[in-house]
């Protein structure tokens, strides 16, 4: 028997909310790989391009270490995590029927893959490359806040939605708590 189907054909119930997760990351992923690679054929060796009236730079950097470029020392460390956390949110999933805690996870699915893909596959070498950064806030060298990426933006508001919805008392599979009633498997 294959999943339920709504109206329109989508997946219906802990189908659609996979689903959404899943393209979601996936979309993320996809972003932050191109955002990344115009950023490495259009800033090289270029002085930061100043937008919105110095609120916003463009900036190249290579990040080895995390925010602020802590632990660039261990940067073997930050795959290994991401490689823990993808299992953490992928266990997640299996239980998430709530459409918004799908677009959390997806959000912190798609960031942890977009630089765990630059850990990987960019140099010094595998597990130790580092993170290409281009958007910096006031300032054109993340001397007030760090230089980001898609990714690390995702991962964020990823974390903080789901805060949000713990805070407000939103399980992952969709119920409400204090609900007497009994979500189906």
């Amino acid at each position: 028997m294959g999943p339920e189907r709504g109206s329109a054909g989508a997946p219906s119930g802990p189908g659609r909310a996979v689903w959404l997760l899943g393209g979601l990351a996936a979309a993320i992923l996809a972003g932050d790989v191109v955002t990344k690679q115009v950023a490495l054929a259009q800033l090289a060796d270029e002085v930061p391009v100043r937008l919105w009236g110095g609120v916003l730079y463009l900036s190249l950097t290579r990040n080895s270490g995390a925010a602020f470029s802590l632990g660039g020392d261990y940067t073997w460390i930050f795959p290994i995590f991401a490689v823990i956390m993808i299992g953490f949110l992928v266990w997640l999933a299996r239980g998430v029927r709530s459409l918004p805690w799908a677009v959390s996870l997806g959000l912190i699915l798609g960031g942890v893959l977009g630089n765990l893909t630059d850990r990987v596959f960019r140099a010094p070498g595998v597990f130790r490359g580092h993170v290409v950064d281009m958007v910096s806030l006031f300032d054109p060298y993340g001397r007030i806040w760090p230089v980001f990426n898609l990714a690390d933006s995702a991962l964020v508001c990823g974390v903080v939605l789901a805060v949000f919805l713990e805070f407000t008392g939103r399980p992952r599979d969709g119920s409400r708590r204090g609900d007497t009633t009994e979500v189906q498997a």
